[in-house]
């Protein structure tokens, strides 16, 4: 057993994809439907303005309810919203840019494909570590994400975010010690988004009652 006898995980979630005002509506309806800890801003490859207007957009629903939000992989963005700080998805390749936020904003990892690239993570001053995330198109087996939040929860304080493919692989992630549960297209690419958010926070509240 870990040191996290007792799971008691939040949700994490990435923002949808679409227009600026009904991403940002999506996002209202969740976080009014689960206990959202954190919205991490897809940034992908869209312009400097855009990601400027979706994060004031997405701030107006984050401010209200106490969310944390994260810029994805524009640290230099963030200065210039009302962000919190920012989530590299490819942390490996700009462990740098930990220093530019640092201590100000939270500065989260993921893309981290070892052992190895997650203790540096933590050496370098991450806020959080994920586990789970696809990186460029691929994604580790379940087994191997189970097995390497069980490692990290074991030894480490830092907190661990265990990204979820599916809601089904909820409850193995919070039976590994995970502190968060990402979630993105389990979610939003569901019939129902709104619905199969629902459905993973009652798989965390039947986790928290044993």
């Amino acid at each position: 057993m870990n040191r996290r006898d007792i799971p008691d995980p939040r949700l994490v979630l990435f923002s949808p994809s679409g227009e600026i005002q009904r991403a940002s509506a999506l996002i209202a309806e969740a976080c009014e439907t689960a206990d959202i800890a954190s919205v991490i801003l897809r940034t992908g490859e869209i312009e400097e303005r855009e990601v400027l207007s979706s994060a004031e957009a997405f701030w107006t629903v984050t401010g209200k309810t106490g969310a944390v939000l994260l810029l994805e992989d524009r640290a230099d963005l963030v200065e210039k919203t009302k962000a919190d700080g920012a989530h590299l998805a490819n942390f490996p390749e700009q462990p740098a840019l930990f220093k530019s936020l640092k201590p100000r904003y939270i500065a989260g990892a993921g893309g981290l494909a070892s052992r190895h690239d997650a203790m540096i993570a933590g050496e370098a001053g991450a806020d959080y570590v994920m586990f789970g995330e696809p990186a460029k198109g691929k994604r580790p087996s379940f087994e191997a994400i189970v097995e390497r939040v069980a490692w990290w929860a074991e030894i480490f304080e830092v907190p661990c975010v265990a990204y979820a493919a599916s809601i089904e692989e909820i409850p193995a992630l919070v039976h590994a010690g995970a502190d968060f549960i990402a979630l993105d297209e389990a979610v939003w690419q569901s019939e129902a988004p709104i619905g199969a958010l629902a459905q993973a926070a009652a798989h965390l509240e039947l986790e928290r009652a044993g």
